[in-house]
Protein backbone atom coordinates (compact mmCIF):
# COMPACT_ATOMS: atom_id res chain seq x y z
CA UNK A 1 0.00 0.00 0.00
CA UNK A 2 1.34 3.36 -0.65
CA UNK A 3 -0.57 6.84 0.12
CA UNK A 4 1.51 8.95 -2.16
CA UNK A 5 -0.52 10.90 -4.63
CA UNK A 6 -1.01 10.11 -8.25
CA UNK A 7 0.92 12.70 -10.88
CA UNK A 8 -0.82 14.01 -13.92
CA UNK A 9 0.34 16.42 -16.31
CA UNK A 10 -0.36 17.64 -19.70
CA UNK A 11 0.18 21.21 -21.53
CA UNK A 12 -2.85 22.82 -20.31
CA UNK A 13 -6.47 22.03 -18.70
CA UNK A 14 -6.94 19.31 -21.56
CA UNK A 15 -5.43 16.35 -18.97
CA UNK A 16 -8.17 17.21 -16.63
CA UNK A 17 -10.48 14.74 -18.49
CA UNK A 18 -8.00 12.48 -17.21
CA UNK A 19 -8.63 13.64 -13.57
CA UNK A 20 -12.16 13.33 -13.99
CA UNK A 21 -11.75 9.60 -14.78
CA UNK A 22 -9.51 9.11 -12.19
CA UNK A 23 -11.80 10.44 -9.69
CA UNK A 24 -14.47 7.83 -10.84
CA UNK A 25 -12.42 4.89 -10.77
CA UNK A 26 -9.97 6.04 -8.38
CA UNK A 27 -11.83 8.21 -6.05
CA UNK A 28 -9.69 7.32 -2.92
CA UNK A 29 -6.46 7.91 -4.71
CA UNK A 30 -5.04 11.62 -4.26
CA UNK A 31 -3.54 13.05 -6.86
CA UNK A 32 -1.20 16.08 -8.18
CA UNK A 33 -2.02 17.87 -11.17
CA UNK A 34 0.47 20.13 -13.50
CA UNK A 35 -0.90 22.05 -16.43
CA UNK A 36 2.15 23.52 -18.49
CA UNK A 37 -1.00 26.75 -19.15
CA UNK A 38 2.33 28.98 -20.13
CA UNK A 39 3.36 27.13 -22.97
CA UNK A 40 0.21 25.20 -24.38
CA UNK A 41 0.22 23.79 -27.13
CA UNK A 42 2.87 21.40 -27.19
CA UNK A 43 1.24 19.70 -30.15
CA UNK A 44 2.88 22.46 -32.42
CA UNK A 45 6.80 22.17 -30.79
CA UNK A 46 9.64 19.82 -31.82
CA UNK A 47 9.89 16.83 -30.44
CA UNK A 48 13.36 18.31 -28.68
CA UNK A 49 11.17 21.08 -27.14
CA UNK A 50 8.45 18.62 -26.16
CA UNK A 51 11.07 16.07 -24.49
CA UNK A 52 13.02 19.09 -22.17
CA UNK A 53 9.36 20.19 -21.30
CA UNK A 54 8.31 17.14 -20.25
CA UNK A 55 11.53 16.33 -18.33
CA UNK A 56 10.59 19.35 -16.30
CA UNK A 57 7.43 18.87 -15.98
CA UNK A 58 7.79 15.14 -14.25
CA UNK A 59 11.02 16.55 -12.25
CA UNK A 60 8.16 19.19 -10.84
CA UNK A 61 6.21 16.43 -9.84
CA UNK A 62 8.52 13.93 -8.16
CA UNK A 63 8.92 16.99 -5.87
CA UNK A 64 5.49 16.51 -4.74
CA UNK A 65 6.68 12.64 -3.55
CA UNK A 66 4.07 10.96 -6.10
CA UNK A 67 3.88 7.13 -6.59
CA UNK A 68 2.93 7.43 -10.36
CA UNK A 69 3.19 9.68 -13.51
CA UNK A 70 0.10 9.62 -15.60
CA UNK A 71 0.94 11.80 -19.13
CA UNK A 72 -2.12 13.33 -19.92
CA UNK A 73 -0.93 14.94 -23.34
CA UNK A 74 -0.84 12.84 -26.53
CA UNK A 75 2.22 14.73 -28.09
CA UNK A 76 3.90 13.43 -25.11
CA UNK A 77 2.95 10.16 -25.11
CA UNK A 78 3.45 10.30 -29.00
CA UNK A 79 6.75 11.76 -29.30
CA UNK A 80 9.04 10.76 -25.69
CA UNK A 81 7.34 8.55 -23.51
CA UNK A 82 9.61 5.40 -24.11
CA UNK A 83 12.46 7.89 -23.19
CA UNK A 84 11.26 9.43 -20.52
CA UNK A 85 10.33 5.76 -19.08
CA UNK A 86 14.29 5.30 -19.29
CA UNK A 87 15.08 7.86 -17.61
CA UNK A 88 12.56 7.82 -14.31
CA UNK A 89 12.75 4.79 -11.80
CA UNK A 90 8.58 5.35 -11.46
CA UNK A 91 5.71 4.01 -13.63
CA UNK A 92 5.17 6.26 -16.15
CA UNK A 93 1.36 5.74 -17.94
CA UNK A 94 0.87 7.43 -21.16
CA UNK A 95 -2.49 7.66 -23.22
CA UNK A 96 -1.71 6.46 -26.88
CA UNK A 97 -2.18 2.51 -26.06
CA UNK A 98 -5.27 2.56 -23.90
CA UNK A 99 -6.98 4.84 -26.28
CA UNK A 100 -6.21 2.70 -29.72
CA UNK A 101 -7.16 -0.68 -27.14
CA UNK A 102 -10.71 1.12 -26.86
CA UNK A 103 -11.01 1.76 -30.31
CA UNK A 104 -9.93 -1.87 -31.27
CA UNK A 105 -12.42 -2.78 -29.00
CA UNK A 106 -15.39 -0.18 -30.32
CA UNK A 107 -14.87 -0.67 -33.93
CA UNK A 108 -17.33 -2.85 -35.89
CA UNK A 109 -16.68 -2.07 -39.91
CA UNK A 110 -12.56 -1.91 -39.39
CA UNK A 111 -12.30 1.80 -39.73
CA UNK A 112 -10.95 4.50 -37.30
CA UNK A 113 -10.48 7.95 -37.66
CA UNK A 114 -8.05 9.73 -35.29
CA UNK A 115 -7.63 13.07 -34.18
CA UNK A 116 -5.14 15.16 -32.62
CA UNK A 117 -2.50 17.93 -32.69
CA UNK A 118 0.28 18.02 -35.61
CA UNK A 119 2.78 16.48 -33.45
CA UNK A 120 0.53 13.37 -32.46
CA UNK A 121 -0.90 12.50 -35.92
CA UNK A 122 3.11 13.31 -37.30
CA UNK A 123 4.28 10.67 -35.17
CA UNK A 124 2.19 7.49 -36.52
CA UNK A 125 1.88 6.18 -32.85
CA UNK A 126 -2.00 5.71 -32.98
CA UNK A 127 -1.99 3.63 -36.52
CA UNK A 128 0.99 1.78 -35.21
CA UNK A 129 -0.85 0.90 -31.93
CA UNK A 130 -3.95 0.20 -33.72
CA UNK A 131 -2.61 -1.90 -36.32
CA UNK A 132 -0.15 -3.59 -34.20
CA UNK A 133 -3.36 -4.78 -32.05
CA UNK A 134 -5.69 -5.46 -35.35
CA UNK A 135 -3.61 -5.33 -38.89
CA UNK A 136 -7.44 -5.28 -40.52
CA UNK A 137 -7.97 -1.94 -39.67
CA UNK A 138 -8.34 1.11 -41.24
CA UNK A 139 -6.75 4.13 -39.80
CA UNK A 140 -7.84 7.79 -40.97
CA UNK A 141 -6.26 10.56 -39.40
CA UNK A 142 -6.40 14.11 -39.45
CA UNK A 143 -4.21 16.88 -37.54
CA UNK A 144 -7.00 19.53 -35.96
CA UNK A 145 -4.60 21.93 -34.18
CA UNK A 146 -6.95 24.71 -33.74
CA UNK A 147 -8.79 22.85 -31.03
CA UNK A 148 -6.18 23.15 -28.41
CA UNK A 149 -6.74 27.09 -28.08
CA UNK A 150 -10.65 27.04 -28.50
CA UNK A 151 -10.78 24.51 -25.84
CA UNK A 152 -8.09 26.52 -23.83
CA UNK A 153 -10.38 29.57 -24.72
CA UNK A 154 -13.73 28.33 -23.45
CA UNK A 155 -15.01 28.14 -26.59
CA UNK A 156 -15.99 24.93 -26.78
CA UNK A 157 -19.39 25.15 -26.83
CA UNK A 158 -19.16 27.83 -29.96
CA UNK A 159 -20.00 28.54 -33.41
CA UNK A 160 -15.97 28.95 -34.10
CA UNK A 161 -16.14 25.47 -32.65
CA UNK A 162 -18.50 24.19 -34.92
CA UNK A 163 -17.34 25.87 -38.05
CA UNK A 164 -13.82 24.57 -37.09
CA UNK A 165 -15.12 20.96 -36.73
CA UNK A 166 -16.82 20.89 -39.81
CA UNK A 167 -13.62 21.56 -41.74
CA UNK A 168 -11.22 19.71 -39.80
CA UNK A 169 -13.99 16.48 -39.93
CA UNK A 170 -15.22 16.35 -43.48
CA UNK A 171 -12.86 14.23 -44.81
CA UNK A 172 -12.72 11.58 -41.82
CA UNK A 173 -16.57 11.43 -41.63
CA UNK A 174 -16.42 11.05 -45.70
CA UNK A 175 -14.12 7.99 -45.04
CA UNK A 176 -17.33 5.81 -43.38
CA UNK A 177 -15.39 5.47 -39.96
CA UNK A 178 -17.69 4.07 -36.94
CA UNK A 179 -14.84 4.70 -34.29
CA UNK A 180 -13.03 8.22 -33.84
CA UNK A 181 -10.51 8.30 -31.19
CA UNK A 182 -10.06 11.82 -29.57
CA UNK A 183 -6.13 11.83 -29.80
CA UNK A 184 -5.68 14.51 -27.60
CA UNK A 185 -7.03 15.07 -23.51
CA UNK A 186 -8.62 18.27 -24.62
CA UNK A 187 -10.77 16.83 -27.52
CA UNK A 188 -13.34 15.28 -25.18
CA UNK A 189 -14.31 19.05 -23.96
CA UNK A 190 -15.46 19.50 -27.41
CA UNK A 191 -17.41 15.77 -27.46
CA UNK A 192 -20.65 17.65 -27.94
CA UNK A 193 -19.61 19.22 -30.96
CA UNK A 194 -17.65 16.58 -32.28
CA UNK A 195 -20.50 14.18 -32.31
CA UNK A 196 -22.95 16.37 -33.74
CA UNK A 197 -20.54 16.75 -36.58
CA UNK A 198 -20.32 13.17 -37.09
CA UNK A 199 -23.60 11.98 -36.39
CA UNK A 200 -24.88 9.47 -33.96
CA UNK A 201 -23.21 6.36 -35.39
CA UNK A 202 -20.02 7.23 -35.25
CA UNK A 203 -18.23 6.02 -31.71
CA UNK A 204 -16.20 8.70 -29.71
CA UNK A 205 -13.39 7.14 -28.26
CA UNK A 206 -11.82 9.26 -24.98
CA UNK A 207 -8.30 7.74 -24.27
CA UNK A 208 -8.45 8.67 -20.61
CA UNK A 209 -11.02 6.58 -19.57
CA UNK A 210 -8.99 3.29 -20.55
CA UNK A 211 -6.16 5.42 -19.01
CA UNK A 212 -7.47 5.62 -15.53
CA UNK A 213 -8.54 1.98 -16.10
CA UNK A 214 -4.82 0.89 -16.68
CA UNK A 215 -3.72 3.30 -13.81
CA UNK A 216 -6.20 0.98 -11.73
CA UNK A 217 -4.40 -2.24 -13.08
CA UNK A 218 -0.55 -0.81 -11.90
CA UNK A 219 -1.30 0.29 -8.93
CA UNK A 220 -2.81 -2.93 -8.05
CA UNK A 221 -0.60 -5.10 -9.71
CA UNK A 222 2.50 -3.19 -8.30
CA UNK A 223 0.77 -2.55 -4.47
CA UNK A 224 0.31 1.27 -4.82
CA UNK A 225 -2.63 1.15 -3.94
CA UNK A 226 -4.14 4.33 -1.26
CA UNK A 227 -4.71 2.43 2.15
CA UNK A 228 -5.50 5.70 4.55
CA UNK A 229 -8.99 6.22 5.16
CA UNK A 230 -8.23 10.25 5.24
CA UNK A 231 -10.25 12.14 2.22
CA UNK A 232 -8.24 12.05 -0.70
CA UNK A 233 -6.91 15.14 -1.83
CA UNK A 234 -6.60 16.90 -5.23
CA UNK A 235 -3.55 19.92 -5.91
CA UNK A 236 -3.47 21.66 -8.68
CA UNK A 237 -0.95 23.66 -10.47
CA UNK A 238 -0.05 25.64 -13.75
CA UNK A 239 2.41 27.78 -15.28
CA UNK A 240 0.27 30.45 -15.69
CA UNK A 241 -2.40 31.72 -13.31
CA UNK A 242 -5.35 32.39 -15.03
CA UNK A 243 -9.13 32.86 -14.04
CA UNK A 244 -9.87 30.77 -17.50
CA UNK A 245 -7.88 27.23 -16.15
CA UNK A 246 -9.52 27.05 -12.98
CA UNK A 247 -13.15 28.52 -14.31
CA UNK A 248 -13.43 26.09 -16.98
CA UNK A 249 -11.59 23.47 -14.65
CA UNK A 250 -14.26 23.60 -11.64
CA UNK A 251 -16.91 23.68 -14.11
CA UNK A 252 -15.40 20.34 -15.72
CA UNK A 253 -14.94 18.53 -12.94
CA UNK A 254 -17.75 19.85 -10.55
CA UNK A 255 -16.23 21.19 -8.12
CA UNK A 256 -13.74 24.31 -6.92
CA UNK A 257 -10.24 24.10 -7.98
CA UNK A 258 -7.64 26.71 -7.13
CA UNK A 259 -4.74 26.06 -9.12
CA UNK A 260 -1.19 27.54 -7.54
CA UNK A 261 1.66 28.96 -9.87
CA UNK A 262 5.30 27.60 -9.89
CA UNK A 263 8.35 28.70 -12.26
CA UNK A 264 8.43 25.54 -14.04
CA UNK A 265 11.85 26.88 -15.83
CA UNK A 266 13.39 26.13 -12.34
CA UNK A 267 13.19 21.91 -12.72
Amino acid sequence: MDDRPIGVFDSGLGGLTVVKELNRLLPEESIVYFGDTARVPYGTRSRETVMKYSEQCIRFLLSKDIKMVIVACNTVSATSLAALKGMFDIPILGVIEPGALAAVEATRNKRVGVIGTSGTIKSGAYPAAIKGLDPSISVFEKACPLFVPIVEEGWSDSEVARLTAREYLSGIRAAGVDTLVLGCTHYPLLAAVISEIMGPEVRLVNPAEGTAARAREILAAEGLERESRDPARADFYVSDIGERFQAIGSHFLNKIINAEYIEIEKY
